[in-house]
């Protein structure tokens, strides 16, 4: 059984910072999505189970960083230059298959429990 157990999060200012953080048990890909209020939850970030490769959507590029702790149980996701529209509920997500790198909600099984940002203007 895969547990997930997000922190971090909170309000910013446009142009802010905020980091996230997802414990996760087991040495498995991890993904970041999003979820805005009466929108469907889409893909962030993802990051290889050694934090040896990481994948961005492109409303990200450049501005959210995932990395990896020492010990690679946790997972981290530094978001830099926020916008009003990266307001959200963010979650960290396992992979069905622990070696892959989805982007589609459908691949991943096991879900945090989802952390709000807020970026005002």
């Amino acid at each position: 059984q895969v547990q997930l157990v997000e922190s971090g999060g909170g309000l910013a200012q446009a142009g802010g910072s905020l980091m996230l953080s997802c414990a996760v048990s087991g040495r498995t890909s991890v993904g970041w999505f999003r979820q805005a209020p009466g929108k469907e939850r889409e893909f962030v970030a993802a990051i290889s189970w050694n934090g040896g490769s990481t994948h961005y959507a492109d409303s990200v590029k450049g501005r959210f960083t995932s990395s990896r702790g020492n010990a690679k149980n946790t997972v981290y996701l530094q978001m830099n230059s926020l916008k009003p529209e990266d307001t959200a509920v963010y979650y960290c997500a396992v992979p069905r298959i622990p070696t892959i790198m989805a982007v589609t909600t459908t691949e991943y099984y096991y879900w945090g429990q989802g952390t709000q940002v807020t970026v005002s203007s």
